[in-house]
């Protein structure tokens, strides 16, 4: 349906998108995922017919947005990041006027323009102005006016921006619905929003595609991050010895809490969670050392989201402060280390510090945006 091949955008000497190579099938509903800066928007535009490429093609069902731009653009519904809205008409007027700009004419635009606003559901304020509806409804209109003309590809760059958590469900709903009646592409920094609504994922950072897989392919290759912290009254050398002869953990820090305990954060390649953590406990058992709290953590699309876009703008880690080394276990003179299981011996050595716990913040998190100068008949959804 869409390939992009060898894509480049050059602003001077700043290369915002290069040699993006991707192919999109017919149908679902495919997440565009980065920080920001990453290249998603400039990318969208592109695809869309709104600017030119230093280099490459995009070919949307056998036509060349470039060669072809007449028949590529027919073919597509383009809501970018500001929705393109005359605040002083009505959506109806609005829709008519964009409807004829598509080349819609007579009983075939009246049809169409009926058709969209019952699709976005805006029924109750068509006749309104724009300028007097709230941030969910005017998004609505503008999914509507990408809807007319029944294009084969809907591209939505950040649709939910700006919206409250109500109006940011109702408009995944939205594009789910659409999901099943066209190729939705849908640009993001929100992780949740694109787990929530895609059935593929394309990562970009740095301009460049650093993964395309299902969201579930994605979190696989990631299994070397599932973890497990616990607390276990023991040394580090105890604790450094028993973890050392299970094969199912990789790798391992901790940081001895001065009261006789260890603070343990071990990474596993097992997928079983409780299976892991049933055998840690009866390791440690096995040596009289008991296990005082144990809590799991399996590897998310967040995770593959840091890793390939690690150092990025738009990635955030909570609390917003500086990684920091988690220290190790510590001896009598105060040294900290942590240990790595080699693959041959299995034996424990240094690693490099341990990595930051924090979870990252999502980058767009929606925030109240309450109605613009809504009036009392409750245009606010």
């Amino acid at each position: 349906m869409i390939t992009v091949e060898h894509l480049t955008k050059c602003y001077g000497d700043f290369m915002a998108v290069s040699d993006l190579s991707f192919e999109i099938d017919e149908g679902h509903v495919y997440g565009f995922l980065g920080p920001n800066g990453a290249g998603k928007s400039t990318t969208m535009n592109i695809m869309a017919g709104c600017l030119s490429a230093t280099e490459g093609k995009v070919i949307i069902d056998g036509h060349d947005i470039f060669e072809e731009p007449e028949k590529a653009k027919k073919l597509i519904g383009y809501l970018p990041e500001q929705p393109p809205l005359y605040m002083n008409e009505t959506p109806v007027e609005y829709l008519k006027f964009v409807g004829a700009a598509k080349g819609l004419k007579g009983r075939e635009l009246q049809r169409q323009v009926k058709e969209v606003i019952g699709q976005v559901r805006i029924d109750e304020v068509k006749n309104r102005l724009i300028s007097k509806l709230s941030k969910g409804y005017r998004q609505r209109v503008g999914i509507a006016q990408a809807l007319l003309g029944n294009p084969k590809v809907i591209i939505l760059d950040e649709p939910t921006v700006g919206l409250d958590p109500i109006q940011i469900i109702e408009i995944r709903d939205l594009i789910k619905e659409l999901g099943q009646t066209h190729t939705v592409i849908l640009s993001s920094h929100i992780l949740s929003e694109v787990q929530a609504v895609c059935g593929k994922v394309l990562i970009i950072a740095r301009g460049k595609l650093a993964a395309f897989d299902e969201p579930e392919n994605l979190e696989k290759l990631m299994l070397a991050s599932n973890g497990i912290t616990f607390t276990a009254e023991a040394t580090g050398e105890d604790a450094a010895r028993i973890l050392s002869a299970m094969k199912s953990v990789t790798e391992w820090t901790f940081e001895d809490k001065g009261d006789g305990t260890v603070e343990i954060h071990a990474k596993t390649e097992d997928s079983n969670s409780r299976g892991i953590c049933r055998r840690l406990f009866f390791a440690f058992a096995a040596e009289g050392k008991a296990i005082l709290s144990m809590t799991s953590k399996k590897a998310n699309l967040e995770d593959v989201f840091i890793e390939l876009t690690e150092g990025e703008s738009g990635v955030e880690r909570s609390g917003d402060r500086e990684e920091q080394d988690i220290p190790a276990v510590a001896d009598d003179a105060g040294n900290t280390q942590d240990f790595r299981k080699t693959e041959d011996s299995g034996s424990a050595e240094d690693s490099g510090s341990a990595e930051d716990s924090g979870n990252m913040q999502e980058a767009g998190n929606a925030e109240n945006s309450g109605s613009d100068s809504a009036e009392s008949e409750g245009t606010d959804e």
